[in-house]
Protein backbone atom coordinates (compact mmCIF):
# COMPACT_ATOMS: atom_id res chain seq x y z
CA UNK A 1 0.00 0.00 0.00
CA UNK A 2 1.31 3.15 -1.15
CA UNK A 3 0.24 6.71 -0.02
CA UNK A 4 -0.05 10.37 -0.48
CA UNK A 5 0.14 14.01 1.36
CA UNK A 6 -2.11 16.67 0.49
CA UNK A 7 -1.91 20.11 1.66
CA UNK A 8 -5.16 22.38 1.22
CA UNK A 9 -4.34 25.57 2.54
CA UNK A 10 -8.15 27.30 2.84
CA UNK A 11 -9.47 30.48 3.64
CA UNK A 12 -10.41 29.51 6.94
CA UNK A 13 -8.11 26.52 7.90
CA UNK A 14 -4.76 24.96 6.85
CA UNK A 15 -5.71 20.65 6.31
CA UNK A 16 -3.64 18.13 5.59
CA UNK A 17 -5.24 14.51 4.59
CA UNK A 18 -3.14 11.41 3.60
CA UNK A 19 -4.67 9.43 0.43
CA UNK A 20 -3.95 5.97 -1.14
CA UNK A 21 -4.04 5.41 -4.28
CA UNK A 22 -7.10 5.01 -5.39
CA UNK A 23 -8.01 8.26 -3.74
CA UNK A 24 -9.93 6.78 0.07
CA UNK A 25 -9.02 9.56 2.66
CA UNK A 26 -6.60 7.42 5.34
CA UNK A 27 -6.35 10.30 8.21
CA UNK A 28 -7.04 14.19 7.60
CA UNK A 29 -6.25 17.01 10.42
CA UNK A 30 -7.38 20.74 9.97
CA UNK A 31 -6.37 23.49 12.21
CA UNK A 32 -8.12 26.86 11.53
CA UNK A 33 -6.52 30.16 10.86
CA UNK A 34 -7.11 33.53 12.68
CA UNK A 35 -9.22 35.65 11.49
CA UNK A 36 -7.14 38.44 8.58
CA UNK A 37 -5.94 41.72 10.06
CA UNK A 38 -8.62 44.01 8.78
CA UNK A 39 -7.93 47.70 10.19
CA UNK A 40 -10.04 48.91 7.50
CA UNK A 41 -12.00 48.32 4.10
CA UNK A 42 -9.50 46.71 1.54
CA UNK A 43 -6.99 45.85 3.98
CA UNK A 44 -6.95 41.99 4.76
CA UNK A 45 -3.67 40.48 5.89
CA UNK A 46 -3.02 37.18 7.49
CA UNK A 47 -1.44 37.94 10.94
CA UNK A 48 2.02 36.81 12.13
CA UNK A 49 3.08 33.68 10.14
CA UNK A 50 0.33 31.93 10.37
CA UNK A 51 0.08 29.94 6.72
CA UNK A 52 3.59 28.55 8.19
CA UNK A 53 2.35 27.77 11.67
CA UNK A 54 -0.81 25.88 10.99
CA UNK A 55 1.05 24.10 8.17
CA UNK A 56 3.31 22.85 11.14
CA UNK A 57 0.36 22.19 13.50
CA UNK A 58 -1.62 20.35 10.97
CA UNK A 59 1.32 18.21 9.42
CA UNK A 60 2.07 16.68 12.98
CA UNK A 61 -1.24 16.09 13.75
CA UNK A 62 -2.57 13.93 10.79
CA UNK A 63 1.52 11.97 10.66
CA UNK A 64 0.11 10.81 14.51
CA UNK A 65 -2.99 9.64 12.88
CA UNK A 66 -1.41 7.99 10.10
CA UNK A 67 -1.58 4.18 10.19
CA UNK A 68 0.72 3.08 7.56
CA UNK A 69 4.92 3.25 7.17
CA UNK A 70 6.21 6.44 6.65
CA UNK A 71 8.82 4.93 3.77
CA UNK A 72 5.38 4.29 1.83
CA UNK A 73 4.13 7.54 1.59
CA UNK A 74 5.31 8.77 -2.12
CA UNK A 75 5.30 12.24 -2.14
CA UNK A 76 3.54 15.52 -1.08
CA UNK A 77 1.14 17.93 -3.10
CA UNK A 78 0.65 21.39 -2.18
CA UNK A 79 -2.13 23.50 -2.84
CA UNK A 80 -3.21 26.88 -1.01
CA UNK A 81 -5.03 29.92 -1.47
CA UNK A 82 -4.97 31.43 -4.82
CA UNK A 83 -4.75 35.41 -5.51
CA UNK A 84 -3.14 36.28 -2.37
CA UNK A 85 0.60 38.25 -2.13
CA UNK A 86 3.83 37.02 -0.29
CA UNK A 87 6.74 39.19 -0.05
CA UNK A 88 9.53 37.13 1.13
CA UNK A 89 13.29 37.72 2.16
CA UNK A 90 16.33 35.67 0.61
CA UNK A 91 16.09 32.74 3.10
CA UNK A 92 12.23 32.37 1.97
CA UNK A 93 10.90 33.87 5.63
CA UNK A 94 8.38 36.48 5.25
CA UNK A 95 9.59 40.03 4.42
CA UNK A 96 5.94 41.18 5.51
CA UNK A 97 2.61 39.94 6.18
CA UNK A 98 0.97 37.88 3.35
CA UNK A 99 -1.62 39.85 1.37
CA UNK A 100 -5.33 37.87 1.56
CA UNK A 101 -7.11 37.39 -1.07
CA UNK A 102 -9.79 40.06 -0.14
CA UNK A 103 -7.21 42.20 0.06
CA UNK A 104 -7.67 45.48 -2.68
CA UNK A 105 -3.56 45.43 -2.94
CA UNK A 106 -3.31 42.01 -4.75
CA UNK A 107 -5.69 43.34 -7.93
CA UNK A 108 -3.16 46.55 -7.75
CA UNK A 109 1.04 46.74 -9.11
CA UNK A 110 3.00 45.78 -6.34
CA UNK A 111 4.88 48.73 -4.25
CA UNK A 112 8.38 48.40 -3.66
CA UNK A 113 8.50 50.04 -0.51
CA UNK A 114 9.11 47.14 1.73
CA UNK A 115 12.37 46.44 2.48
CA UNK A 116 14.65 43.15 1.93
CA UNK A 117 12.04 41.38 -0.58
CA UNK A 118 14.04 39.18 -2.47
CA UNK A 119 10.86 37.07 -3.66
CA UNK A 120 6.91 37.62 -4.98
CA UNK A 121 5.29 34.47 -4.93
CA UNK A 122 1.72 32.95 -4.37
CA UNK A 123 0.65 31.78 -0.98
CA UNK A 124 1.44 28.16 -2.81
CA UNK A 125 5.13 29.39 -3.73
CA UNK A 126 5.45 30.77 -0.19
CA UNK A 127 5.14 27.23 1.17
CA UNK A 128 6.96 24.73 -1.36
CA UNK A 129 9.90 27.08 -0.98
CA UNK A 130 9.66 26.84 2.87
CA UNK A 131 9.44 23.12 2.18
CA UNK A 132 11.86 22.82 -0.44
CA UNK A 133 14.14 25.56 -0.33
CA UNK A 134 13.72 25.92 -3.97
CA UNK A 135 12.35 29.24 -5.82
CA UNK A 136 10.08 27.26 -7.74
CA UNK A 137 6.15 27.48 -8.55
CA UNK A 138 3.89 26.74 -10.66
CA UNK A 139 2.32 29.67 -13.66
CA UNK A 140 -1.30 27.72 -12.45
CA UNK A 141 -0.59 29.58 -9.29
CA UNK A 142 -0.65 33.31 -11.37
CA UNK A 143 -3.36 35.74 -12.76
CA UNK A 144 -4.28 39.20 -12.41
CA UNK A 145 -1.63 41.45 -12.23
CA UNK A 146 0.98 39.36 -12.27
CA UNK A 147 3.31 39.33 -15.38
CA UNK A 148 2.23 36.04 -16.69
CA UNK A 149 2.32 34.63 -20.42
CA UNK A 150 -1.28 32.42 -20.23
CA UNK A 151 -0.61 30.99 -23.35
CA UNK A 152 2.51 29.82 -22.30
CA UNK A 153 2.40 29.47 -19.11
CA UNK A 154 5.64 30.96 -18.52
CA UNK A 155 6.66 34.70 -17.58
CA UNK A 156 6.02 37.37 -19.74
CA UNK A 157 8.75 38.12 -22.35
CA UNK A 158 7.09 41.58 -22.58
CA UNK A 159 9.11 44.51 -20.43
CA UNK A 160 6.45 46.49 -19.73
CA UNK A 161 4.19 43.66 -18.20
CA UNK A 162 6.81 43.83 -15.34
CA UNK A 163 6.65 47.95 -14.89
CA UNK A 164 2.45 47.95 -15.16
CA UNK A 165 3.08 44.97 -12.54
CA UNK A 166 5.98 46.02 -9.86
CA UNK A 167 7.27 43.11 -9.90
CA UNK A 168 10.96 42.73 -11.38
CA UNK A 169 11.27 39.59 -13.05
CA UNK A 170 14.42 38.52 -10.88
CA UNK A 171 11.87 38.56 -7.90
CA UNK A 172 9.65 36.39 -9.19
CA UNK A 173 10.17 32.32 -8.81
CA UNK A 174 10.89 29.40 -11.61
CA UNK A 175 8.23 28.35 -13.33
CA UNK A 176 7.34 24.34 -13.71
CA UNK A 177 4.25 22.57 -14.43
CA UNK A 178 1.22 21.51 -12.65
CA UNK A 179 2.27 17.61 -11.73
CA UNK A 180 6.09 18.28 -12.40
CA UNK A 181 8.52 18.14 -9.04
CA UNK A 182 9.51 21.18 -7.35
CA UNK A 183 11.93 19.53 -4.97
CA UNK A 184 12.13 17.58 -1.74
CA UNK A 185 11.39 18.23 1.71
CA UNK A 186 14.63 19.77 3.23
CA UNK A 187 16.10 18.83 6.52
CA UNK A 188 14.97 21.70 8.60
CA UNK A 189 11.17 21.44 7.42
CA UNK A 190 11.41 18.44 7.87
CA UNK A 191 11.78 18.88 11.78
CA UNK A 192 8.93 21.64 11.73
CA UNK A 193 6.75 19.93 9.88
CA UNK A 194 7.71 15.72 10.42
CA UNK A 195 7.87 14.87 7.27
CA UNK A 196 10.40 12.79 5.90
CA UNK A 197 13.38 14.46 4.24
CA UNK A 198 13.93 13.80 1.45
CA UNK A 199 9.94 13.20 0.56
CA UNK A 200 8.96 14.61 -3.34
CA UNK A 201 6.95 17.67 -3.58
CA UNK A 202 5.06 18.23 -5.84
CA UNK A 203 3.22 21.28 -8.36
CA UNK A 204 -0.76 21.61 -8.12
CA UNK A 205 -2.15 24.63 -8.67
CA UNK A 206 -4.56 27.15 -7.90
CA UNK A 207 -6.83 26.13 -5.01
CA UNK A 208 -10.07 26.14 -7.50
CA UNK A 209 -8.09 24.53 -10.08
CA UNK A 210 -6.66 21.98 -7.93
CA UNK A 211 -10.43 21.54 -6.40
CA UNK A 212 -12.03 21.14 -9.82
CA UNK A 213 -9.92 18.35 -10.63
CA UNK A 214 -10.29 16.31 -7.40
CA UNK A 215 -14.36 16.23 -8.32
CA UNK A 216 -12.88 14.80 -12.20
CA UNK A 217 -13.70 17.91 -14.38
CA UNK A 218 -11.42 17.52 -16.59
CA UNK A 219 -13.83 18.82 -19.54
CA UNK A 220 -16.48 20.80 -21.11
CA UNK A 221 -18.95 17.45 -20.17
CA UNK A 222 -18.38 18.25 -16.14
CA UNK A 223 -19.67 21.35 -14.53
CA UNK A 224 -18.64 22.16 -10.94
CA UNK A 225 -19.97 24.32 -8.59
CA UNK A 226 -17.56 25.06 -5.71
CA UNK A 227 -19.05 26.01 -2.24
CA UNK A 228 -15.94 28.06 0.03
CA UNK A 229 -15.50 30.91 0.80
CA UNK A 230 -15.46 32.26 -2.46
CA UNK A 231 -18.10 30.54 -4.67
CA UNK A 232 -18.52 30.11 -8.08
CA UNK A 233 -19.14 27.58 -11.24
CA UNK A 234 -15.88 25.86 -13.27
CA UNK A 235 -15.81 23.62 -16.25
CA UNK A 236 -12.65 23.27 -18.19
CA UNK A 237 -11.67 23.39 -21.90
CA UNK A 238 -8.21 23.40 -23.54
CA UNK A 239 -8.82 26.86 -25.59
CA UNK A 240 -7.55 30.23 -24.10
CA UNK A 241 -10.71 32.30 -24.99
CA UNK A 242 -11.10 35.92 -25.99
CA UNK A 243 -12.45 38.88 -24.51
CA UNK A 244 -14.91 36.72 -22.32
CA UNK A 245 -17.64 38.81 -20.81
CA UNK A 246 -19.66 36.38 -18.91
CA UNK A 247 -16.80 34.52 -17.10
CA UNK A 248 -13.37 34.84 -17.06
CA UNK A 249 -10.10 32.09 -17.65
CA UNK A 250 -7.67 30.92 -14.83
CA UNK A 251 -5.36 27.96 -15.20
CA UNK A 252 -6.59 24.80 -14.90
CA UNK A 253 -4.30 21.71 -12.73
CA UNK A 254 -3.79 19.82 -16.36
CA UNK A 255 -1.14 21.79 -18.04
CA UNK A 256 -2.25 23.42 -20.69
CA UNK A 257 -5.46 23.53 -20.06
CA UNK A 258 -8.04 25.84 -18.80
CA UNK A 259 -10.49 26.88 -15.96
CA UNK A 260 -13.43 28.72 -17.17
CA UNK A 261 -15.13 30.16 -14.00
CA UNK A 262 -18.26 32.27 -13.23
CA UNK A 263 -19.21 35.45 -11.75
CA UNK A 264 -19.05 34.12 -7.66
CA UNK A 265 -20.02 35.23 -4.64
CA UNK A 266 -17.36 36.58 -2.49
CA UNK A 267 -18.25 35.55 1.36
CA UNK A 268 -20.24 32.70 0.34
CA UNK A 269 -19.61 30.01 2.69
CA UNK A 270 -18.39 32.90 5.13
CA UNK A 271 -21.82 34.02 5.05
CA UNK A 272 -23.14 30.81 6.35
CA UNK A 273 -20.35 30.76 8.68
CA UNK A 274 -21.43 34.14 9.92
CA UNK A 275 -25.30 33.53 10.46
CA UNK A 276 -24.29 30.09 12.28
CA UNK A 277 -21.79 31.93 14.62
CA UNK A 278 -24.51 34.98 14.75
CA UNK A 279 -27.32 32.36 15.81
CA UNK A 280 -24.79 30.54 18.54
CA UNK A 281 -26.03 32.28 22.15
CA UNK A 282 -29.38 31.82 20.43
CA UNK A 283 -29.01 27.72 19.66
CA UNK A 284 -26.66 26.98 22.68
CA UNK A 285 -29.10 24.94 24.45
CA UNK A 286 -31.04 23.17 21.41
CA UNK A 287 -27.40 22.11 20.78
CA UNK A 288 -26.77 20.97 24.20
CA UNK A 289 -29.55 19.07 24.21
CA UNK A 290 -29.59 17.25 20.73
CA UNK A 291 -25.74 16.97 20.47
CA UNK A 292 -25.76 18.51 16.69
CA UNK A 293 -23.33 20.75 14.99
CA UNK A 294 -24.60 24.80 14.72
CA UNK A 295 -24.99 23.97 10.79
CA UNK A 296 -27.16 20.21 10.93
CA UNK A 297 -29.60 22.30 13.93
CA UNK A 298 -30.13 25.58 11.43
CA UNK A 299 -30.70 23.21 8.70
CA UNK A 300 -32.83 21.30 10.47
CA UNK A 301 -35.05 24.11 11.09
CA UNK A 302 -34.68 25.37 7.48
CA UNK A 303 -35.94 21.93 6.22
CA UNK A 304 -39.24 22.35 7.77
CA UNK A 305 -39.71 26.03 5.55
CA UNK A 306 -40.97 25.54 2.39
CA UNK A 307 -39.23 26.50 -0.70
CA UNK A 308 -39.34 30.33 -1.73
CA UNK A 309 -39.22 31.16 2.70
CA UNK A 310 -42.99 32.89 2.26
CA UNK A 311 -41.15 35.66 -0.17
CA UNK A 312 -38.19 36.07 2.08
CA UNK A 313 -35.18 36.40 -0.21
CA UNK A 314 -31.27 36.95 0.73
CA UNK A 315 -28.82 39.04 -1.72
CA UNK A 316 -25.27 37.57 -0.87
CA UNK A 317 -23.08 40.76 -1.31
CA UNK A 318 -21.34 40.56 2.07
CA UNK A 319 -17.99 41.60 0.54
CA UNK A 320 -18.59 44.13 -2.34
CA UNK A 321 -16.89 43.81 -5.57
CA UNK A 322 -14.19 46.28 -6.01
CA UNK A 323 -15.72 47.89 -8.64
CA UNK A 324 -18.84 48.53 -6.72
CA UNK A 325 -17.97 48.73 -3.33
CA UNK A 326 -21.55 50.33 -2.31
CA UNK A 327 -23.01 47.00 -2.80
CA UNK A 328 -24.26 45.43 0.66
CA UNK A 329 -26.00 42.24 1.54
CA UNK A 330 -29.83 42.69 1.44
CA UNK A 331 -32.64 40.63 3.23
CA UNK A 332 -36.02 41.69 1.78
CA UNK A 333 -39.63 40.59 2.32
CA UNK A 334 -39.77 40.01 5.75
CA UNK A 335 -43.08 39.66 7.80
CA UNK A 336 -44.14 38.22 11.19
CA UNK A 337 -44.47 34.70 9.72
CA UNK A 338 -39.98 34.46 9.34
CA UNK A 339 -38.23 32.98 11.97
CA UNK A 340 -34.47 31.42 12.30
CA UNK A 341 -35.44 28.53 9.87
CA UNK A 342 -36.48 30.73 7.33
CA UNK A 343 -33.39 33.43 7.00
CA UNK A 344 -30.93 30.66 6.96
CA UNK A 345 -32.65 28.73 3.65
CA UNK A 346 -33.35 32.29 2.43
CA UNK A 347 -29.22 32.63 2.53
CA UNK A 348 -29.00 29.00 0.98
CA UNK A 349 -31.41 29.68 -1.64
CA UNK A 350 -29.80 32.78 -2.27
CA UNK A 351 -26.27 31.59 -2.96
CA UNK A 352 -27.86 28.76 -5.17
CA UNK A 353 -30.05 31.33 -7.43
CA UNK A 354 -26.87 33.47 -7.92
CA UNK A 355 -24.78 30.56 -8.86
CA UNK A 356 -27.83 29.21 -11.18
CA UNK A 357 -27.54 32.85 -12.73
CA UNK A 358 -24.01 33.39 -13.33
CA UNK A 359 -23.58 29.91 -14.73
CA UNK A 360 -26.64 30.22 -16.92
CA UNK A 361 -24.54 33.75 -18.01
CA UNK A 362 -21.37 31.52 -18.61
CA UNK A 363 -22.83 28.69 -20.48
CA UNK A 364 -24.63 30.44 -22.47
CA UNK A 365 -21.42 32.49 -23.69
CA UNK A 366 -19.48 29.18 -24.00
CA UNK A 367 -22.46 27.64 -25.82
CA UNK A 368 -22.57 24.81 -23.55
CA UNK A 369 -25.50 23.21 -22.53
CA UNK A 370 -25.58 21.76 -18.89
CA UNK A 371 -27.19 18.14 -17.57
CA UNK A 372 -25.84 17.84 -14.35
CA UNK A 373 -23.35 19.77 -11.62
CA UNK A 374 -21.13 18.40 -9.26
CA UNK A 375 -20.94 20.59 -6.23
CA UNK A 376 -18.07 20.63 -3.61
CA UNK A 377 -16.97 21.80 -0.61
CA UNK A 378 -18.17 21.85 3.14
CA UNK A 379 -21.99 22.68 1.97
CA UNK A 380 -22.13 19.66 -0.27
CA UNK A 381 -22.49 17.68 3.20
CA UNK A 382 -25.91 18.77 4.02
CA UNK A 383 -28.87 16.87 2.31
CA UNK A 384 -30.95 19.79 2.29
CA UNK A 385 -28.44 22.48 0.45
CA UNK A 386 -28.08 19.43 -2.29
CA UNK A 387 -31.11 19.31 -2.94
CA UNK A 388 -31.87 23.24 -3.41
CA UNK A 389 -29.16 23.19 -5.77
CA UNK A 390 -31.11 20.43 -7.61
CA UNK A 391 -34.26 22.02 -7.29
CA UNK A 392 -32.99 25.81 -8.32
CA UNK A 393 -31.41 24.22 -11.26
CA UNK A 394 -33.73 21.69 -12.47
CA UNK A 395 -31.07 18.81 -12.84
CA UNK A 396 -29.68 16.47 -10.95
CA UNK A 397 -27.10 17.59 -8.46
CA UNK A 398 -23.70 15.23 -7.41
CA UNK A 399 -21.92 14.36 -4.26
CA UNK A 400 -18.32 13.65 -4.81
CA UNK A 401 -17.17 10.49 -2.30
CA UNK A 402 -14.11 13.10 -0.93
CA UNK A 403 -15.74 16.48 -1.11
CA UNK A 404 -12.62 17.62 0.50
CA UNK A 405 -11.98 17.92 -3.68
CA UNK A 406 -8.85 20.36 -3.37
CA UNK A 407 -7.16 17.84 -0.82
CA UNK A 408 -7.33 14.94 -3.54
CA UNK A 409 -6.80 17.30 -6.30
CA UNK A 410 -3.83 18.22 -5.06
CA UNK A 411 -2.89 14.35 -4.16
CA UNK A 412 -3.69 13.54 -7.39
CA UNK A 413 -1.11 16.38 -8.97
CA UNK A 414 1.38 14.21 -6.37
CA UNK A 415 0.69 10.91 -8.07
CA UNK A 416 1.41 12.14 -11.04
CA UNK A 417 4.62 13.85 -10.71
CA UNK A 418 5.63 10.26 -8.50
CA UNK A 419 4.93 8.53 -11.71
CA UNK A 420 1.84 6.59 -9.27
CA UNK A 421 -0.12 7.14 -12.59
CA UNK A 422 0.79 8.05 -16.24
CA UNK A 423 -0.88 10.86 -16.25
CA UNK A 424 -3.95 12.96 -15.04
CA UNK A 425 -6.52 11.28 -16.83
CA UNK A 426 -5.79 7.93 -15.22
CA UNK A 427 -5.57 9.21 -12.15
CA UNK A 428 -8.87 11.61 -11.79
CA UNK A 429 -10.52 7.88 -13.01
CA UNK A 430 -9.25 6.04 -10.29
CA UNK A 431 -9.17 8.16 -7.59
CA UNK A 432 -12.81 10.21 -8.00
CA UNK A 433 -16.04 9.13 -7.69
CA UNK A 434 -19.48 10.25 -6.68
CA UNK A 435 -21.21 9.22 -3.53
CA UNK A 436 -24.75 10.11 -4.22
CA UNK A 437 -27.16 12.20 -7.02
CA UNK A 438 -29.53 14.57 -5.90
CA UNK A 439 -33.01 14.49 -8.33
CA UNK A 440 -34.76 17.88 -8.60
CA UNK A 441 -38.42 18.37 -7.15
CA UNK A 442 -39.77 19.97 -10.38
CA UNK A 443 -42.64 21.38 -8.26
CA UNK A 444 -39.88 23.02 -6.45
CA UNK A 445 -37.85 23.75 -9.72
CA UNK A 446 -41.34 25.83 -11.22
CA UNK A 447 -41.68 27.69 -8.09
CA UNK A 448 -37.93 28.74 -8.17
CA UNK A 449 -38.17 29.93 -12.04
CA UNK A 450 -40.99 32.36 -10.69
CA UNK A 451 -39.24 33.66 -7.78
CA UNK A 452 -35.96 33.92 -9.93
CA UNK A 453 -37.55 36.24 -12.77
CA UNK A 454 -38.27 38.85 -9.52
CA UNK A 455 -34.72 37.95 -7.95
CA UNK A 456 -32.48 38.51 -10.65
CA UNK A 457 -33.73 42.35 -10.90
CA UNK A 458 -33.31 43.23 -7.24
CA UNK A 459 -29.86 45.12 -7.35
CA UNK A 460 -31.08 46.58 -10.56
CA UNK A 461 -33.24 48.51 -8.06
CA UNK A 462 -31.11 48.63 -5.40
CA UNK A 463 -27.80 49.07 -6.15
CA UNK A 464 -28.76 52.44 -7.12
CA UNK A 465 -30.13 53.21 -3.54
CA UNK A 466 -26.94 52.24 -1.78
CA UNK A 467 -24.83 54.33 -4.50
CA UNK A 468 -27.15 56.92 -3.02
CA UNK A 469 -26.32 56.12 0.25
CA UNK A 470 -22.45 55.45 -0.31
CA UNK A 471 -22.34 58.95 -1.58
CA UNK A 472 -23.77 60.77 1.21
CA UNK A 473 -21.40 58.89 3.76
CA UNK A 474 -24.16 57.15 5.04
CA UNK A 475 -22.64 53.70 4.50
CA UNK A 476 -18.34 53.07 4.27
Amino acid sequence: MKYLIAIDGGSQSTKVEIFDLRGHKICRASTPLPKPYEPKPGISEYPGDCLWDTLIIACREVLKAFPGKMEDILGVGVCSIRFCRVMMKEDFSLAYPVLNWMDKRVSLPHENSIPDVSYISSANGYLTARMTGQPKDTAANYQGVWPIDTAAWQWSKDPQKYIASGMPREKLMSLVMPGEMIGSVTKSASLALGLPEGLPVAATANDKAVEALGCGILDQNSLLISLGTYICAMTCGSEKQSDPRNYWINFASMPYHYLYESGGIRRGMWLVSWFEELMRAETKDALQKTGQKPEDYLCGLAQKVVAGCEGLMTVPEWLARTDKPFQRGIMIGFDARHKTGHIFRSILEAIALTMKNNTQNMLDELGLPCKEITISGGGSNSDLFMQIFADVFGIPALRCTCNGAASLGAAICAAVATGAYANFVSATEAMTSIEKRFLPNMENHLLYQKINEVYREIQRFTDPLLSLACDKGITI
